[in-house]
């Protein structure tokens, strides 16, 4: 079982929502009138938690500041345009946000009114007590989300369990001196979120619940499979 805290905060994209269509196709179709048109879906996908910044420095090696930004604007101006139609909450997410006692916030790569609209799209607002994305401060890996979700919410390091899919998450939370928890049916590969030595592993949301047993070490590589229920909703950085 994994014990009780008095605060939670969570990764969104690939913890709380399967956006991965949504933020892969908005990229491609960034990427469809550059060098970079044919690179797959598989390959973009491994970029999801990290800063765009990331993803199209590795893609454009010889691209100015400004070119670069330029990409990521553009991306700003697609995604929205998607209308998260193929973005699905993950099963469970909701019953566990119902179920957990502690207070909560987010603490996502994402802008917070981005995080803010994607929980309120797919009903999930209501069971937050703060709303945290990366306004203007360096993304995870660096641990500055999760400084400034805790100041929010006047919480130390001790009392938190960061909840993430990502080796980003998981460095971010070991930096910040908070417990980490590893989900496996989102978008990192295990042994790299093992690299950073997670506190607790979890295939379910539902798990972090008292009462409700961690899975086996069998069942850790099985995916949780979409809310079909939930709304939907996506983007990072």
């Amino acid at each position: 079982m994994i014990p009780s805290f008095p605060v939670y905060l969570f990764d969104v994209d690939g913890t709380l929502v399967d956006s991965q269509y949504d933020i892969c196709g908005a990229i491609q179709e960034v990427l469809a009138a550059t060098p970079q048109k044919d690179v797959e879906h598989a390959f973009l996908r491994r970029y999801i938690g990290r800063h765009l910044l990331d993803l199209f420095h590795d893609l454009f090696p010889a691209y100015s500041a400004a070119e670069i930004e330029d990409l990521i604007v553009h991306y700003r101006r697609c995604y929205p345009l998607r209308q998260h139609r193929m973005t699905k909450r993950y099963q469970g997410v909701e019953e566990a946000l119902q179920r957990l006692r502690g207070r909560k916030s987010t603490a996502t790569t994402k802008g917070t009114p981005t995080t803010r609209a994607v929980l309120e799209l797919f009903g999930l607002l209501p069971y937050f007590d703060h709303v945290q994305g990366t306004d203007g401060f360096p993304a995870k890996p660096e641990p500055d989300v999760i400084f400034t979700a805790l100041q929010a919410l006047d919480a130390k390091p001790q009392d938190c369990l960061f909840v993430g899919d990502s080796a980003a998450d998981m460095e971010a939370g070991h930096r910040a001196g908070v417990k980490t928890c590893a989900v496996l049916y989102g978008y990192g590969q295990r042994d790299h979120l093992a690299k950073w030595n997670p506190d607790y592993w979890i295939t379910d949301l539902r798990q972090l619940c008292s009462g409700t047993p961690l899975s086996t070490v069998a069942e850790v590589h099985q995916p949780a499979q979409p809310d079909q229920s939930g709304d939907e909703v996506a983007e990072r950085a």
